[in-house]
């Protein structure tokens, strides 16, 4: 059998043409380079992959870099996270390096360049250097400072590395060209003084090497044959050359930069500064709360290293940027854990169960395979007897069509057990069911061959028995933000997009044959989805963490909410068109209650611009999202597009809409002002009573 070779992405394929253009293959050297001021997160998998994938892929080196030349922000902390996230998927690397290993190389150069006039010192203020750069459109003009002399450049340069300075006094630049259409050219900072102690070199240090300038070079040193970054890098490669130029000997390898589209993923956050922020205000339970995109927290969360590593070949090496829905990473854990994880029976909203007609005090074993997906998995016996718990949504007294579950009078096959018969509840003072009676049928277990074992039941309950479960602590999380895109709304801060049912913590019963579970076992609980053992489980209490349904909760949702939005557009249309008043008040109440049960920020925002038309039922469905919805404020909407909506609507023939928008305006002082002159012109024309009383109101 043939088999395709996969198609080499646009990185490999410039490895291949260097290869061919005579670069030596032993040559070849990568590396991923981590700044420590934080905890990796998903975004940061995929670089990972893409740099020791080509290591394994070309049998090359990878050097581990850490790029700490900020003190005020990186920790030992994050260096030791780091690593045992890149462990943890599966990659080791050839040298662990720092940048704070060249510290001393990269101020012998920085030397060098003042000699040759290539650097000076500079003693403006941040704000004025930032005017003398000029604009994207605007060149920069010289600094007063830009031609000092080499000597006092040295001797200031000197001085600053022995911290006779305060911070904000120098800065070294290099002198490059102040007008380059490339800003980053403009004489860039290359070093700073810093009065921080550093996590590695103490306070042996005073100046402290900027990015741009320690990066470059510290790959040089390395011997980093292709330096891979993301795209925002683009403009920086002008400048990474140029700080090569300075100090490259023709007999060494020189390292050429590459840029590669990162990770966007949907209803996140990838800001390590905005992550710092979910930390440092315990709006999480730090970064490796399974609700954190961090390699870490999914770690936590159950996620495994091959889903993961199996994410990142699937959405690939791109060059333009795009957004990756959350809905793949999900997809490839559940296609992983549904190989590996074992199944097993707990209940999380346990409702009690007495089989009537099953012998008291008797219990038997029942034999439940652990996994479908693998022969090798085996068997165990799980323990039955005459009180169970069952969920309690898998009950209903009256059961609607097409309910497949426990109800009075009808039957449901207890998973690996007997079929049951729904025949009464027992109630407390409030009316909440307390117990459900059913009967069983003996000659019905599951696997024994009888003919009642073959007889076909319209659903399937998992179940624990009481006098043998195990009573656990499980976190239902759920997506930290209910937005796609939590941090591209201007007017909106990140934070007004949290999901505040992320976390529900529940006490559940589970299978006994979970008594000895440790951190980070995974399981399938059947019919709930994939759980982990959390590390904050012990010997006499256990924790398990919901890693993901067995479905996509959230594409089922998206699409319900699609659909409600569209539903309730038709029911305007009813709305207009009744004429009995009763019934108009029923059908607004329905569309009001539709609307201020949406949650999706986005599909609310662009259901009101798709309905800012020429057309008196979009008009008054965009005016009734905008004053019943509390996802949206007047100030979401484009100013252009609100005064668009807010000034057709003035014209409209439908009373419903005029009256809607004028009390919008009411409630929109900003904006109420540009339209005195259309609403005089309306008190002047309207006919009706009631839009009357409300012009006179404003």
């Amino acid at each position: 059998m043939s088999t395709e070779e996969k198609s080499l992405h646009f990185i490999e394929q410039i490895i291949e043409d260097s290869l061919e253009s005579g670069f030596p293959k032993d040559k070849l050297r990568f590396r991923f380079p981590p700044e420590p001021n934080g905890y990796l997160h998903i975004g940061h998998a995929k670089s990972i992959c893409l740099n020791f994938g080509l290591g394994l892929r070309y049998n090359a080196p990878v050097n581990l870099r850490f790029d700490d030349t900020n003190p005020a922000k990186e920790e030992q902390e994050y260096v030791d996270a780091i690593k045992e996230d890149l462990l943890w998927l599966g990659f080791n690397w050839a040298e662990e390096r720092y940048a704070s290993d060249y510290f001393q190389q990269l101020y012998d150069w920085a030397v060098l360049m003042i000699k040759k006039g290539k650097a000076y010192i500079d003693s403006q203020s941040s704000e004025d250097m930032a005017a003398q750069k000029g604009t994207p459109t605007q060149p920069g003009v010289d600094g007063p400072y830009r031609n000092r002399s080499i000597e006092e450049n040295l001797t200031l340069f000197e001085g600053m590395k022995n911290g006779d300075f305060p911070e904000g006094s120098h800065v070294l630049r290099a002198k490059i060209d102040m007008t380059s259409k490339n800003m980053l050219l403009r004489d860039p900072l290359m070093y700073r003084v810093l009065h921080r102690h550093h996590h590695r070199t103490g306070n042996d240090w005073k100046i402290y090497p900027m990015y741009d300038y320690a990066h470059g070079e510290s790959d040089y040193i390395e011997q980093i044959s292709h330096s891979i970054c993301t795209l925002e890098f683009v403009m920086h490669r002008e400048l990474y050359n140029w700080f090569l130029d300075q100090i490259y000997d023709a007999s060494k390898v020189r390292p050429n930069q590459y840029e590669f589209a990162r990770l966007n993923l949907n209803y996140t956050v990838m800001s390590k500064r905005k992550l710092l922020q979910l930390v440092q205000e315990n709006i999480v339970n730090g970064w490796d709360d399974p609700r954190m995109p961090t390699i870490s927290g999914l770690r936590r969360r159950g996620y495994t290293a091959k889903s993961i590593r199996n994410f990142c070949e699937t959405i690939g090496v791109a060059k333009r940027e795009n957004v990756i829905d959350v809905s793949l990473l999900e997809f490839c854990l559940r296609e992983d854990l549904n190989k590996t994880a074992p199944r097993v029976m707990a209940v999380l909203d346990p409702v009690r169960l007495l089989i009537t007609n099953y012998p008291a005090g008797k219990e038997e074993w029942l034999e439940a395979e652990n996994n479908q997906e693998d022969e090798t998995a085996g068997y165990r016996k799980v323990p039955f007897s005459r009180e169970l718990y069952i969920e309690r949504d898998d009950f209903l007294e009256v059961a609607p069509a097409k309910f497949f579950r426990l109800s009075i009078g009808d039957e449901v096959r207890l998973k690996n057990g007997y079929i049951i018969k729904g025949e009464s509840v027992t109630k407390d003072s409030g009316g909440v069911i307390t117990e459900i009676q059913v009967t069983y049928d003996e000659d019905s277990r599951s696997g024994s061959g009888s003919e009642a074992s073959k007889r076909k039941v319209a659903g399937t309950l998992h179940w624990v028995s009481i006098s043998h479960a195990i009573e656990a602590e499980v976190r239902l999380y759920d997506r930290l933000f209910i937005d796609e895109a939590p941090d591209s709304h201007k007017e909106k801060n990140f934070l007004d997009f949290m999901n505040e049912t992320s976390l529900e913590v529940v006490k559940g019963f589970v299978e006994p044959s979970l008594s000895k579970v440790k951190a980070n076992d995974k399981f399938q609980f059947q019919r709930l989805g994939y759980f982990n053992v959390d590390k904050d489980s012990t010997a006499s209490k256990l924790v398990f963490n919901k890693t993901v349904g067995l479905k996509d909760a959230w594409e089922e949702k998206g699409k319900k909410e699609e659909n409600l939005l569209m539903n309730t557009l038709k029911e305007i249309n009813k709305y207009v068109k009744e004429k009995d008043g009763i019934t108009t008040d029923i059908i607004l109440k329905s569309i009001i209650d539709n609307i201020k049960s949406i949650d999706n920020y986005s599909l609310i925002i662009n259901t009101i611009v798709k309905n800012i038309k020429n057309d008196n039922n979009a008009l008054l469905f965009a005016n009734l999202i905008l004053k019943n919805s509390d996802k949206v404020t007047f100030k979401d909407i484009e100013l252009e597009l609100l005064t668009k909506l807010f000034s057709m609507s003035l014209k409209s023939q439908l009373v419903p809409v005029r009256i809607l928008v004028i009390g919008n305006l009411k409630e929109d002082s900003e904006n109420l002002h540009n339209f005195q002159v259309q609403l005089s012109e309306l008190k002047n024309s309207e006919k009706n009573e009631k839009v009357l009383e409300l012009l006179k109101t404003i």
